[in-house]
């Protein structure tokens, strides 16, 4: 790895853009980039697993580390806690690696306040009507968490414009090459 300080990015987009698929595809093409593990209080999906999509923490704990100013960012967001570890993301970075911070709204926010250097790049969905389609999909969420989401996906939306970049997934293999042509561009 080159002695070269990496880069930090800031990705977002509404719950069922389409994050994940790309970010996989991101991490399998690009090995110099590595994805933030962020803390939540909500409890793991089928197949995921604590350290690798996310540290599954108590309420209590999560709060515990707030007061230890252990986050480089953290929210709520859908009744659930969410943060970034900053020790994690400062280690990766003196590494050299490109880090992405999968994060919301309200985290990005914070971020880009405290690292005004960090690349910031909100994935959108073709519609609404879509991103609806994609998150029934999933068949992961209750009626009313796919309605909740879709509210918040809306306001997210609204706010893209804040992002230094934005890449529409309705093509997912041209919003992969858009995204790594970013850090290309980025990342120099």
């Amino acid at each position: 790895m080159e002695n070269k300080k990496g880069k930090l990015f800031v990705y977002a987009g509404a719950s069922g853009v389409g994050k994940g698929t790309i970010m996989k595809e991101l991490l399998k093409r690009n090995k110099n980039i590595k994805l933030s593990v962020s803390a939540t209080t909500r409890g793991p999906r089928e197949g995921e697993v604590h350290g690798r999509e996310y540290f599954f923490v108590t309420k209590e704990k999560f709060e515990e580390m707030i007061k230890d100013n252990g986050f480089l960012e953290h929210a709520q967001y859908c009744d659930n806690y969410y943060g970034t570890p900053k020790a994690y993301v400062d280690e990766q970075l003196n590494k050299g690696y490109n880090v992405f911070l999968e994060i919301e709204l309200q985290g990005a926010q914070n971020v880009l306040k405290m690292r005004p250097d960090a690349v910031s790049i909100f994935i959108l969905p073709p519609s609404v009507e879509e991103l609806e389609r994609r998150l029934r999909d999933r068949g992961t969420e209750t009626e009313e968490a796919i309605v909740t989401r879709l509210s918040q996906a809306k306001v997210e939306m609204e706010n893209a414009k804040m992002y230094k970049y934005t890449v529409v997934n309705d093509d997912l293999e041209k919003a992969i090459e858009e995204v790594l042509e970013i850090v290309r561009n980025e990342a120099q």
